[in-house]
């Protein structure tokens, strides 16, 4: 039995993800970083922001990983609009710089978008 490819997750940032965005779709695999606002364990969800967005996380399916208010995690999961998003994979990254993270995420796609264009030309 053939079982689907687990996708790697797009680098997105938590601005990305608003309703008008082409990033803003149901079933997306996603990878997005946000500093822990609040965690309950009961539900065991997790909400991060990043400058004034936010971001509903199920973590339910992580292991080994402990949650510390203020620090900041990196989750890989697929978007689901309703009922909440769910990762699979999470990540503490504190130390990151985030805007120098937000600025090779910025590179990073302005050269996916001329490798796309230099090679359908």
């Amino acid at each position: 039995m053939a079982f689907p490819a687990i996708k790697s997750g797009e680098l997105v940032t938590l601005k990305d993800l608003h309703p008008s965005s082409p990033l803003f779709k149901h079933g997306a695999s996603l990878r997005v970083i946000g500093k822990l606002q609040e965690y309950t364990v009961e539900t065991a969800i997790a909400i991060v922001v990043d400058g004034n967005a936010i971001l509903k996380i199920d973590t339910q399916h992580l292991r080994d990983l402990s949650f510390r208010i203020g620090s900041v995690y990196q989750f890989i999961g697929e978007l689901l609009i309703q009922p909440d998003d769910e990762a699979r994979v999470g990540r503490n990254v504190d130390g990151i710089d985030l805007n120098l993270y937000h600025q090779s995420l910025q590179l990073l796609r302005q050269f996916q978008a001329d490798h796309l264009k230099n090679s359908t030309t």
